[in-house]
Parts: C-alpha cells; sequence; structure tokens
C-alpha cells in the first residue's frame, strides 16, 4: 500500500522530521506508527536548510521582529523553506499564516 499517491513529488523539511521523530519517541503508537513515517520518509524528497534558506530565515525573522509578531523557531526555518522552493505548508498550525509569502494548507 503506498503512504502518498505517486501523481506527484512530495516533500518534507528535515526540521518537520526531527520533529515527528521527538514525538514518536514519546508516543504510546511508537511501534504502529514508526513504520509508517519511516515510508513517509522514504516516499518523499527531504528540504535541507542551506545558505539560501538561512537568508530567507533571517528576511522573515526581521519582518516577524518588525511586526512584533512571535512563532516558534522550527516554525521560521520550515517557513524559510517553503518560500525558497516556492512550496505551500500543509499544516494546521496557524503560526504560517502569519509568515509574509508563505502559503499553508490546512488538512
Amino acid at each position: 500500500m503506498a503512504v502518498l499517491p505517486a501523481d506527484r513529488p512530495w516533500y518534507v523539511p528535515s526540521i518537520v522530521l526531527g520533529e515527528f521523530r521527538y514525538g514518536l519517541l514519546g508516543s504510546t503508537r511508537r511501534a504502529e506508527l514508526e513504520p509508517w513515517l519511516d515510508a513517509v520518509e522514504q516516499a518523499c524528497l527531504i528540504l535541507m536548510p542551506d545558505a539560501l534558506t538561512a537568508r530567507r530565515d533571517g528576511t522573515l525573522r526581521r519582518a516577524l521582529d518588525a511586526a512584533a509578531v512571535r512563532v516558534p523557531y522550527h516554525d521560521l526555518w520550515i517557513g524559510a523553506l517553503a518560500l525558497q522552493h516556492d512550496l505551500p505548508v500543509v499544516s494546521r498550525d496557524a503560526d504560517f499564516e502569519k509568515m509574509p509569502g508563505v502559503r499553508r494548507l490546512d488538512w
């Protein structure tokens, strides 16, 4: 059974994988969910931060500072990767809507 439809490429930031792995290690459903997460990881292209991501991150942070808006540090890096690769962020987290230029899709 395919974890994700093969009709398009799927992307996941390495930061998101770290957050998922952290949560999984404390989960009572680890035995059930770990194989699923392994399969998702294998099905996706992993987006890694680089120097261009750092530029986007710095710009986002300055814009949010100027607006006196705070968002979690990891979310800034995820938003920076989304901007860098011109991809939406699929998340229920409304903090992504506070980031200029970042498109959030609810799921």
